[in-house]
């Protein structure tokens, strides 16, 4: 951040984010009022069944929008894809931004994009800091059992989501939140609070997070969808709720790997982790390391989710 630019109000807000989370706020700042001179969002990735190009939430909002986009590879002037971060860096400087907004955008900024915004780099992050550092805040605060998590606007530094912050909500987590109805959440809540930061930013006074408490919440790895039912029967309904609806979690039932989207804890059951419990019919009842899972809604490879009860006879399990 330039000396000196808090004597100017936020005028022109560049905007860096890729999925619906970003999508969210980037609308809020341009209902607000701000200019938005550049969008960044990550290149069309491969999707669906037919794995066609597909664009991202930001883009699809920022073409409707007849917002200035550009989807470079890298931001790194001296890595292999160093011609987009050239022709980012030349867009950025031609859009002249008083600060840059960054959610979800996927890239890692180096040091040139720091610095390039008359008043920084914002991010608006899904957790209240230091907790939940990292790339899936979400999902690791469901499946850590978390009672609350929140948004956080932070000033961005070369660290990983370690800046001052500026702006915190609480939010809390309820037994029901999934993965997608708490990015929902937070969505709206972050677009609100970034908002109010561009608004309030000679007011804001930056605070360093506090040492104590700091965690990181790794990136979801498919393997991680296997259900181990060794583990408690709580924390594999948490870790159910928090895969919804990337990657979602999976078992073995019947011959054929499913998806499981939610489940039930019952109380303990002296069985060996794994084997089917006999709780009546159309009820899948699985044993685990400490306690048992009702399995309540599954999806066969390439169909729909599904109450279990409904696909226990076309597993033999009726």
């Amino acid at each position: 951040m330039n000396a000196g630019a808090w004597l100017s109000p936020v005028t022109r807000a560049a905007f860096a984010g890729t999925p619906e989370f970003a999508r969210a706020a980037l609308e809020a700042i341009v209902l607000a009022g701000f200019d938005v001179p550049l969008v960044l969002t990550q290149p069309d990735r491969p999707a669906g069944r037919g794995m066609k190009l597909q664009a991202s939430a930001v883009k699809q909002y920022a073409l409707g929008a007849a917002l200035p986009l550009a989807q470079p590879r890298s931001l790194r002037l001296d890595g292999r894809f160093a011609a987009d971060a050239e022709a980012a860096r030349a867009s950025l400087e031609a859009a002249r931004p008083d600060v840059l907004v960054v959610a979800a955008y996927g890239l890692i900024l180096p040091p040139w994009v720091l610095a390039l915004p008359l008043r920084g780099c914002l991010n608006i992050h899904a957790s209240l800091l230091p907790r939940w550092r990292g790339a899936a805040p979400v999902q690791r605060a469901i499946e850590a059992g978390d009672r609350e998590t929140g948004v956080t606007i932070m000033q961005m530094d070369a660290g990983l989501d370690t800046g001052p912050m500026l702006l915190e909500r609480a939010l809390p987590i309820t037994a029901a939140d999934t993965g997608a109805t708490l990015t929902a959440a937070l969505a709206a809540l972050g677009a609100r609070l970034v908002v109010q930061a561009l608004r309030q930013l000679d007011a804001l006074v930056p605070r360093a997070q506090p040492a104590a408490g700091a965690c990181y919440a790794h990136k979801i790895d498919k393997a991680e969808a296997a259900l181990d039912w060794r583990a408690d029967a709580a924390a594999l309904e948490r870790r159910i709720r928090a895969f919804d609806p990337f990657p979602g979690c999976t078992a073995e039932i019947g011959g054929q790997t499913l998806k499981v989207w939610r489940a039930a804890v019952l109380p303990a059951a002296d069985a060996t982790p794994g084997a089917r419990i006999d709780a009546g019919t159309g009820r899948l009842v699985v044993a685990c390391g400490q306690g048992a899972l009702e399995l309540l809604e599954l999806q066969l490879p390439g169909g729909r989710r599904q109450r279990a009860r409904e696909l226990l006879p076309r597993l033999g399990l009726a």
